[in-house]
């Protein structure tokens, strides 16, 4: 019996002994080996006005077990940010997106526990705003990835200055039941220029749809809004869009254009729609101070057929209406006075009176010269018919029509000229008659 336990318990005694040998072996083959661990210290935060200079050190400290063998320190500076000056050792370059990068070289080796100093300098341009610096190295003093940690920062900072973004409408004109395109615009007119990414005051323009219409096409960067933010996608048939630049980003003097297509509703009059700035979540946003041109309009004209608002003039006017077609002065043929067209405008339209019929007033009747045979006695009955000292000024009065405008000489029919004529035929006669008497009581 003892002999049949004890190789039993043999093997059992081995087997444990077999799984602990390589437990107590682990440690010793994953112990770990010295390695440095750089860790940079914070850079205070600053309000720089644009023109000032940021300079500041910054201490990187090995925490590791092994030393490191020279730093490889970055510096980037977001658009609005400047190096003053290029340092030895540093090599400058500007990278993607307009960030302007600094890599210099430390060679010094660091210690475990040691220290070592190095300053970040930069100046904030004058369209500086909401800006970024970054700087560090890796934990073993290579040049640093991506990312941050320990060993690589990022310092968020806001100039001393602001961003004034503008609203810019449109105008169209169409009939009920057609289409017309419209266009809202955001654009900044500086000094700032504006990329935030650190709240929600992400630059935005709000655009409502006038009253009367719909949105059958909507530009991709603009979504739906709800209570408070965007409910969605983009899509046409809502009445609020607010529109916005995908990486919130707007350069000094950049105009962002957010173009609509608008479906005219059969009953519409002229309507409008309200275009504001604001953020994507419907805030004014805080660094624009001036709120004076935050808003304008897309207007759309409603026509119909027969609208005189389509017409680029009143149309031609009936020759001017408003004077006495007249006589010429003094009778005589008085003109024919053409009846004139007039441009424009009726009755007390002072366009359409301007230049309507401009009759040749005609010969200012002849026949006032001959106001010297009124004198006579016996001729007293064509004196004064034929007189013409009374003719001529009593012509005078209806001879008005020739400045007037409508009808000149003329008038609507041919009555007052042929009165006029045979007026003119009896003084004639009266004349002759009397010079024939005188011829015979001289023989």
């Amino acid at each position: 019996m003892r002999s049949a336990l004890r190789p039993a318990a043999t093997c059992v005694a081995a087997a444990a002994i077999g799984i602990g040998l390589p437990v107590l072996a682990a440690p010793l083959a994953h112990a770990e080996e010295p390695a440095p661990d750089l860790v940079v210290s914070t850079l205070p935060t600053a309000t720089p006005k644009p023109g000032e200079v940021y300079d500041q050190p910054v201490t990187i400290t090995n925490k590791g077990t092994a030393a490191a063998d020279g730093v490889t320190f970055r510096i980037r500076l977001t658009r609005g940010l400047d190096f003053p000056a290029h340092m030895d050792g540093c090599t400058y370059s500007t990278v993607a997106d307009h960030v302007r990068q600094a890599l210099c070289e430390l060679d010094k080796a660091v210690e475990p526990g040691a220290t070592v100093t190095t300053p970040v300098r930069f100046k904030a341009l004058p369209k500086a705003l909401m800006e970024a610096v970054e700087y560090g190295t890796s934990p073993t003093g290579e040049t640093p990835g991506e990312g941050f940690d320990d060993s690589y920062r990022r310092l968020a900072l806001t100039a001393d200055s602001t961003a004034d973004l503008e609203a810019q409408g449109d105008l169209a004109e169409g009939t009920p039941g057609s289409r017309v395109t419209v266009t809202a615009t955001l654009r900044d007119v500086g000094p700032g220029w504006v990329r935030e990414q650190e709240s929600d005051d992400q630059p935005a323009l709000m655009v409502r749809i006038p009253k009367g219409t719909v949105a059958v096409d909507v530009p991709g960067d603009c979504e739906p809004f709800g209570i408070d933010g965007p409910t969605g996608p983009s899509e046409p048939g809502h009445t609020t869009y607010v529109c916005a630049p995908g990486d919130h980003t707007l350069e000094v003097d950049q105009s962002l254009d957010y173009t609509f297509v608008l479906k005219i509703g059969k009953t519409a009059q002229d309507t409008r729609g309200e275009v504001s700035v604001s953020s994507v979540y419907g805030i004014h946003p805080a660094f624009d101070r001036n709120t004076s041109n935050d808003t304008a309009y897309l207007n759309v004209d409603v026509t119909r057929d027969g609208d005189p608002g389509t017409s680029t003039s009143g149309g031609a006017a009936n020759g001017g209406n408003s004077g006495d077609g007249g006589t010429g002065t003094g009778g005589g043929s008085a003109g024919t006075g053409t009846s004139g067209t007039g441009t424009g405008g009726q009755e007390n339209d002072p366009h359409g009176q301007s230049t309507g019929g401009s009759g040749t007033t005609g010969a200012t009747g002849m026949t006032g010269t001959t106001g010297t045979t009124g004198t006579t006695g016996t001729s007293g009955t064509s004196g004064t018919s034929g007189s013409s000292g009374s003719m001529s000024t009593a012509s005078g009065t209806g001879g008005s029509g020739g400045t007037g405008g409508s009808l000149a000489a003329t008038g609507s029919d041919g009555t007052p000229m042929l009165a006029a004529g045979a007026l003119a035929v009896t003084a004639v006669g009266g004349l002759v008659l009397v010079a024939a008497r005188r011829r015979t009581s001289g023989k």
